[in-house]
This record gives structure tokens, sequence and C-alpha cells, in this order.
């Protein structure tokens, strides 16, 4: 359905497409959502497909790509972190993952956050002792590190186990993440009492800490499902138009972890079409899982387990139960949503009264729905990042965070004036061309500039050359003695102001400033530790990861791989004839 600008209202499927337009076609009858949504309907479209599946699928894809302004919308759509069990080294590293797999491996997720599968690795190092270096640093170990010191790791890369027994705990492990502890814990009790039959009383005491540890981590793990090997738990809370969706997630008999969500919904909407909604999107661009145990039926059931089945080449059930353990895991899950949903709303009705009280500290004449702050980081001018954060009525809008690599070469090095006009000059001009009528809510309504009284004239030059002055801008200056709650916030042609030290508008500007600040931190950091890690290397066409660790391996440094000839570039593992004559084109270009 489209509106008479041809925005898209709403995206539906039908099975019978004259009953649901004659449905939409009745005067009377229809919800207030839906009778809005029909009035604003200048036009509409239709795809056809082979099949209702496809029409599912089709569906929920337009949603997520479109955002229509009636559809049930999911808003926060991150990728999840899982433990990957590297096999690209002869001594396996255990690590986080986010992302592709590509990576030579195996892959244990999803987990529900960074902080589980913290959690989970930190486990695993106390039970198996598996390293979680690069394998860079690896190499370069002539000594134990820390972790060998504190009982985390074996320390392989000096030699203190031997490749086949820590290929053992590698594969313990693995077992453990695939739910089977019970076994290695019973087979660690019988080795123990083998070492101490034989008086090897070190390796028995070894042995006897890992039981320890692995029994303390059985222990901390009540909450876990006896009879849910692989399980997704959804559970959803609606109230006064708002909704919460908890998913819990089940592998290998183990709570790997909860997020709440909160999709966009409205008024007089019921839980079975929000709940087909959320699985739809949520599942689009990852892999369900066995089961779905769900608070509510949906209204396609059938129709959605198909259409995961043919997402995931296998069978995937959507259950909704009544008694048992799976009802209490549900129940539980509920209660989070519930109890998530209060909190959210309690702290936006606080956000609402901040925001108001910023407009009123500004002089706006309503509260900003979008505020955006920058801020710059450099160290004497080298690897300059520019960083904006968003914050709006619902928080920080962290998935609207951009960063900007400053590509000017006429700057002068540690110029900050310099540097947020380019950061500004792209922000703009980027906006002018993707949204030149402001109808997508991606233009500010407030820009907070860390500085004084240059930086915001420097800003408003900038707005001017653009054509854009109707943006209120403020600087925010330390003030006197540079104090935390002395700020000084700086306006184009008014004197500068500070607000009371108690005053909760101001302790609320400190917080987003201080966001941009760690923003704009990270990001510098992040690629100044990617220029120190860098090499010629990374540049050569046709050298990946692995090939650039072999030629380093073999030479030993970037330099002596750039002085090699042809012959020994050919010796080197897994390089080919090919691949050494553009190693060696690349580095004596002219030469020749």
């Amino acid at each position: 359905m489209l509106d008479a600008q041809a925005r898209v209202l709403y995206v539906g499927k039908a099975r019978n497409l004259r009953a649901r337009v004659s449905n939409y076609a009745r005067s009377t009858g229809h919800t207030g959502r839906i009778a809005r949504m029909i009035s604003e309907t200048s036009s509409m479209m239709f795809l056809t497909t082979k099949t209702e599946t496809e029409a599912l699928l089709l569906e929920q894809n337009l949603i997520k790509q479109l955002k229509p302004k009636y559809n049930v919308l999911l808003r926060d759509d991150k990728s999840f972190p899982s433990i990957l069990v590297s096999q690209e080294h002869d001594f396996a590293q255990i690590k986080k993952h986010r992302g592709a797999k590509k990576e030579k491996g195996s892959y244990y997720g999803p987990f529900a956050s960074a902080g589980a599968v913290n959690r989970t690795l930190n486990q695993l190092q106390k039970v198996f002792l598996l390293r979680d270096c690069s394998d860079a640093t690896f190499e370069s170990r002539t000594r134990p590190c820390l972790q060998y010191q504190i009982k985390r790791c074996t320390a392989p890369c000096v030699g203190k186990i031997s490749a086949k027994d820590y290929a053992i705990a590698v594969s313990d492990a693995e077992r453990y993440l695939q739910g089977r502890s019970t076994d290695i814990q019973e087979r660690l009790a019988v080795q123990m009492q083998e070492a101490s039959a034989n008086m090897q009383f070190e390796q028995a005491a070894v042995l006897r800490d890992r039981i320890r540890a692995l029994t303390q981590v059985q222990s901390s793990q009540g909450i876990n499902p006896r009879g849910v090997s692989e399980a997704d738990v959804i559970a959803l809370h609606l109230e006064k138009g708002q909704a919460c969706v908890q998913v819990f997630f089940i592998r290998a008999n183990q709570n790997w972890g909860n997020r709440d969500y909160y999709p966009r919904v409205g008024n007089e909407i019921d839980e079975a079409e929000v709940l087909e909604a959320f699985i739809g999107q949520f599942y689009d661009g990852k892999e369900p899982p066995r089961q779905l145990i769900l608070s509510h039926a949906i209204e396609h059931p059938e129709l959605m387990a198909d259409a995961l089945a043919e997402k995931a080449k296998r069978k995937v059930e959507l259950v909704v139960p009544q008694r048992g353990e799976k009802a209490e895991l549900v129940s539980g899950a509920v209660r989070n949503a519930r109890e998530s949903l209060a909190r959210k709303m309690s702290e936006s009705a606080t956000q609402a009264k901040l925001l108001k009280g910023v407009a009123e500290a500004f002089g706006m004449d309503q509260p900003p729905a979008r505020i955006e702050v920058y801020d710059n980081s450099h160290i004497q001018g080298t690897n300059a990042v520019g960083g904006m954060i968003v914050a709006g009525a619902e928080g920080f809008m962290k998935n609207a965070y951009r960063k900007f690599n400053i590509k000017g070469d006429d700057l002068t090095p540690g110029d900050d004036f310099g540097m947020m006009k380019e950061v500004l000059n792209r922000r703009f001009k980027r906006l002018l061309k993707e949204d030149p009528d402001r109808k997508n809510g991606q233009w500010p309504d407030l820009l907070l500039i860390d500085g004084g009284g240059g930086q915001v004239s420097a800003v408003a030059e900038i707005m001017r050359e653009w054509g854009v002055e109707d943006i209120p801008m403020v600087g925010v200056a330390k003030g006197v003695d540079r104090d935390h709650g002395k700020e000084e916030f700086h306006r184009v042609g008014e004197r500068p102001f500070a607000l009371q030290r108690n005053d909760p508008v101001l302790y609320f500007i400190q917080r987003l400033r201080d966001e941009a600040h760690r923003f704009a931190i990270g990001t510098h950091r992040a690629k100044r530790a990617k220029a120190v890690g860098a090499t010629p290397l990374d540049d050569v066409p046709g050298v990946g990861a692995t090939r650039k660790r072999a030629l380093l391996a073999h030479f030993g440094s970037a330099k002596a791989v750039s002085r090699a000839n042809l012959s020994d570039l050919k010796a080197v593992d897994g390089v080919s004839d090919a691949l050494a004559e553009t190693i060696y084109d690349f580095f004596h270009e002219g030469n020749s």
C-alpha cells in the first residue's frame, strides 16, 4: 500500500487477494490503526509468487528493506557472536567470532551477547587450558605468558604440552560445547585415579583441578534445561501499544544467554501478528534452531515452519507449550519480557523529560527527536578520525553512529577546526544527496559540538555553505579550569551560558559528550592498532591472511619478503608460481 507520495505504508501477503483487498475496501469494522492506514493509501502494488512460503519470505524481506509505517518492524537486528575453535594452526586457538564464517574451524553459537561468549570462554580456559592468543603472538613467544602462570593455558607456544595432549584438550572443549560435559568429567576422574595409582601426583593434581573447575561450571548453570537440547525460547509481552520480545538461546542443553527486542508496533494489534512478524524478520539472515518455543501461537505456524525449514535445509518445529519444562522456560522468558518493557517505558519517560529540558535550555520550539554529537580523536594529527553519536527519545541510537577517517591531505597535523569541517562537510553532503526532503528521519534536530565559540562559528559557516541554517547547534566547552560541571554552552551570535551544577539536563549533555568522546577514541585506537599491524603484504593482490602468515614464517619479516628473489618466493608452501611472480613484481616494479 502506497501513499500519495509513493511511500510504502504497508506490506502484506494474501492467499486470496480478492478477499484481502475487499476486506480493506469495507467502510466500517476496522480498528483505528487499519482505518488510518486505509485513509492514507492512494495506490497499491501487487507481486505474485509461486508458493505461499515464497510470499512469506518476500514479505519479511520487503518489510526489513522498506520499513513501512504500519507494519510491525524489528528495529535492532545485530548479528550474534559465537565461539570459534580455529583449525588454521596445529595448536587450535579458541576465540570469539562475529560475522561471516569464513575461517576454517568449528563454530558454536549463537550466544546472546559478547558477555555470554566471554563467560563461556573464561570457563573453557579454566577447565581445558586452551590458548586464546593470536597466531602471530603464538609464534613470537619465547617464554610462557601470564595465562600459563595463572593456570589458564598450557603454554603450547614454548612446548609445555605435546601436540597430541593439546589436541585431546581441544576435543574435550568441543565435547563440552556440544553438551557432553558429564562424559568428560567421568573420563577425567578415571585418568586422575590412574595417575595417582602410578604415583604421578603432579598430573593427578592437575586433573583434580580441572574436575573441580568443571563441577563449579556445572553448579553455576542450574538454569540449563535437561529436556531441550537446541531451541530458541521466544516470549512476547504487549502493554500500552509497546512490545518487548525476549529471546533465550538454548544450545547443547545450555542457556547461552538472552536478549530483549522492542519491535515497532501500535495500538490495537494482537500477539499473534507481532510474534509472526518478529520471527520472520529475526531469522532473515540467521540460521534458525531445530525448535522455536513460543509464548503465543502465531497466525500461520505451518507456513512459518516451512519457510524456516527451507532456510535451514532441515526441519524446524514451532511449539507453544502448556505444561512441563518448556512451559517453565516460556514463563521465565515472559516474566523477563514484562520486566524489561516496564524498565524501558520508565527510561523513555525520563528521556522525554530530559529532551524537553534540552529544548528549554537551548531555546528550541520543541524537544529534539534526534541529537547528533561530534568529536575528533588523534595523536599529533596521526590516525585522525571523527566520530558522530546519535541520541533520541529511546536513548543512544547506536546503529546510527558513524565514524569518519580524516582524509584531508592539506590539513595541518592537529587542526581540530579543519577536521571538524571535513566531518560536517561529508555528513551534510551525504544527507542532502540521500534525503533532500528530510522525510526519512535522518536529519538532526540539534547538533552538539565538542568545543567553544570557534568550533561553533566553523560549523555555522559549513551549514551556510550547504544552505542548511535551520538546525540549532551548540558548542560544549569545558569552562573554567576545564572542570566537569562548569561547562559553557556556545551558540551563534549569543553570549556563552552555563547550567546549574545539579541540573539533570547538564548531566544528560555530559553523558552525550562523554559517549562521543568514548566512540571517537575507540575508533582512533582501532585505526592505530590496525596501522601498527599493517605490512606491505596487505596490499599485494592474492595474498590473504593464510599466505601472509606463510610468507612471514618463511622469511621472518615483510622487508625480507620484499627483498626475496623469485625462486625463494616459489619455495614457500602455499605460494604458486603465478602468485610468486605477482609478489615479486609488486615489490620490484620498474626494476626489470
